[in-house]
């Protein structure tokens, strides 16, 4: 098994919560993940219809006969079991009781809320990020990320093309699996199967062409009005279903920095998908060569430069602290970490060729009214290493 970033994470605080929950997209590792840290713990699938229906009619005689130290996975499918779990675990007062897991975060956090607040941990679980899969430094923090430091003497055997195309939900490099079948199947059993049956979309080409045109609008400011007027879906539902994939773990919404440095900033976040071979596979994009002068090839290697570094904080159970700054006369920065004490700017270039004016947007940013930063960070899709003892450097997409 792959090891995993959040694994410590875990195993901390297991120590400390009578409940773990590991949640995430589906697929993205949760079940395998949880059944390798809790090895003699008995596993129960609620996705199996006859214990689903013994958990919902009878949910104390349910967890009678199986007690304590138990895996009980998609626990979302039986919310009758948290009051319950809520008295055990109260009663037991020992840790690590039950371990939880969840792809449909709204429906579990919605339980979580009213009957296990304060008893529980959640760990949030993605697809890989790169240093997971080929099994490279552990993070520990959101510093040790962004702590420039060589890893590789030389490139990956893997070209960004063909990682941007496969996405890195697990089981495509665990299987060596045909990526555009898989991510098709996915789509098609989790995204549209779960996600519709959830809002009650009866229109399944609406809900297909509104899923495709979010994915037109990855990397871009977040436009309700323009995605209702491309779907022909209200606005309330746009904003609805938007919320639906963002909480599923589809995609996520990267906010706006607001320390404007004495010029009006925009308060709109921007739209960002998980995994870029789901992306891909939306676009309509199913070879690599495809995304070679694709029109939206710089949206999509930003998408996956930023959900790779939104994944690293989060596995190491910290919610990651990125936003995005753009003024009103057009000066942007596409991505800004928030150490508490300073802020952090990361510029990305989609150009696998180095230019030395990849570092004028975030030189423009310094100099800024007001603003006391002075270090930065640009990641390109080349493969050279330029200005790494100066206050911005520049590095490759496998660098970090």
């Amino acid at each position: 098994m792959i090891k995993r970033n959040i694994s410590s994470f875990i195993k901390k605080y297991s120590s400390q919560y009578p409940v773990i929950a590991i949640v995430g997209p589906r697929q993205s590792g949760k079940t395998t993940l949880s059944r390798s840290l809790f090895p003699g713990y008995k596993y129960l699938s609620l996705e199996n219809l006859d214990l689903r229906r013994r958990a919902s009619d009878d949910p104390r005689g349910f967890l009678d006969d199986y007690g304590a130290n138990l895996i009980l996975d998609e626990i979302q499918r039986a919310p009758e079991l948290f009051s319950y779990l809520q008295e055990r675990v109260d009663f037991a007062d020992k840790p690590a009781q039950y371990v939880v897991t969840g792809s449909q975060q709204f429906l579990l956090m919605e339980s979580v809320t009213q009957s296990l607040a304060g008893r529980i941990i959640l760990a949030r679980l993605y697809p890989f990020t790169l240093n997971e899969l080929w099994e490279d430094v552990r993070d520990t923090d959101t510093e040790s990320i962004f702590k420039l430091k060589i890893k590789r003497a030389s490139p990956p055997p893997s070209k960004i093309d063909q990682i941007l195309f496969s996405g890195m939900y697990p089981r495509i490099h665990d299987k060596k699996l045909d990526p555009v079948k898989w991510i098709e199947n996915y789509i098609l059993t989790y995204i549209e199967r779960d996600i519709r049956s959830l809002v009650n979309v009866d229109n399944l080409r609406l809900f297909e062409n509104f899923i495709k045109v979010c994915a037109s609008n990855s990397g871009q400011v977040l436009n309700y009005a323009s995605i209702s007027g491309s779907t022909g879906v209200s606005q309330p539902t746009v904003k609805k279903w938007i919320s639906l994939l963002e909480t599923s773990g589809i995609l996520f919404l990267l906010p706006p920095h607001h320390a404007n440095f004495r010029k009006r900033v925009i308060k709109t976040p921007k739209l960002y998908f998980i995994d870029t071979g789901v992306l891909c596979f939306l676009l309509a994009i199913r070879k690599p060569d495809e995304l070679t002068g694709h029109p939206l090839y710089g949206n999509i290697f930003e998408t996956f430069i930023i959900s790779e570094l939104y994944k690293r904080i989060s596995h190491t159970g910290e919610i990651p602290p990125l936003y995005f700054w753009r003024d009103k006369t057009g000066n942007e920065i596409d991505l800004l970490v928030d150490f508490g004490s300073k802020l952090y700017p990361v510029e990305i270039k989609s150009s696998k060729t180095f230019n030395k004016d990849f570092t004028s947007g975030i030189r423009k940013w310094f100099d800024l009214p007001g603003n006391e930063n002075s270090s930065g960070l640009v990641i390109y899709g080349g493969d050279e290493v330029a200005g790494k003892s100066s206050s911005i450097a520049t590095v490759p997409w496998w660098y970090l």
